[in-house]
């Protein structure tokens, strides 16, 4: 199966650079057919142009409702038969149909220990509540914000020298390596999502599997 991704973007596409990285190394058994983004100026379309991706722009501001524009981002994933789509920071809240259009094919990554701290600001809430870990999660999308079942999250250790901004810096290199593992499981046919319950390797997956922030470097990759 030659996996063929479309991924989603606002900003700066570090997740996206990320998985573009994998599929470079063959790490991921797939390709990014395009990425389409919802800002025009978002740094993340260069990473896809000098990757010779199709970069696609879908400004937000030329739709008066979220429903319109889902039918409108819709026809233009469509062109692209994609097995999967990736939000890789894709900061729009996606309608209902739009998510059950593309069941068991819509992945995301949230910097949080879902179901911790769901939607913005994650870093901060973190500190707020006085958190002693922190990590990464992805997760198959389902209407509910960031309430789709988790795949796999990552652990990070909060130290008393944290700042949002060292939080945020030492959670996206966690994202950067659970992001690919992720997808490349999807590609290799391991995972899946079928009535409302995940499946990996065949079996069902009765909780998130989880990494620590002192192992993570060595997890092992997916054959």
């Amino acid at each position: 199966m030659n996996c063929q991704i479309v991924v989603l973007i606002s900003g700066r596409g570090s997740n996206l650079g990320a998985l573009i990285e994998a599929c470079k190394k063959k790490r991921i058994p797939g390709q990014i057919s395009a990425v389409i983004s919802s800002r025009e100026q978002a740094p993340g379309l260069w990473l896809a142009k000098d990757a010779q991706i199709p970069a696609l722009v879908l400004k937000t501001g030329d739709y008066n409702s979220r429903a319109s524009y889902d039918q409108a981002l819709s026809r233009l994933i469509d062109q692209y038969s994609p097995n999967l789509i990736a939000l890789a920071g894709f900061m729009r809240i996606l309608s209902p149909p739009f998510v059950h259009q593309y069941a068991g094919r819509l992945l995301n990554i949230h910097p949080s220990r879902l179901p911790k701290h769901r939607g913005l600001n994650t870093h901060q809430k973190v500190l707020q509540a006085g958190d002693a870990t922190h990590g990464a999660s992805v997760h198959f999308v389902t209407p509910e914000l960031d309430g789709g079942p988790v795949i796999l999250q990552s652990t990070l250790h909060v130290q008393a020298d944290h700042t949002e901004k060292s939080l945020a810096a030492d959670i996206l290199k966690q994202e950067h390596i659970l992001y690919p593992k992720v997808v490349s499981w999807f590609c290799q046919q391991r995972l899946r999502f079928e009535n409302e319950q995940v499946f990996f390797d065949g079996q069902p997956l009765k909780a998130p599997m989880q990494i620590e922030d002192t192992a993570i470097k060595s997890f092992p990759s997916p054959e």
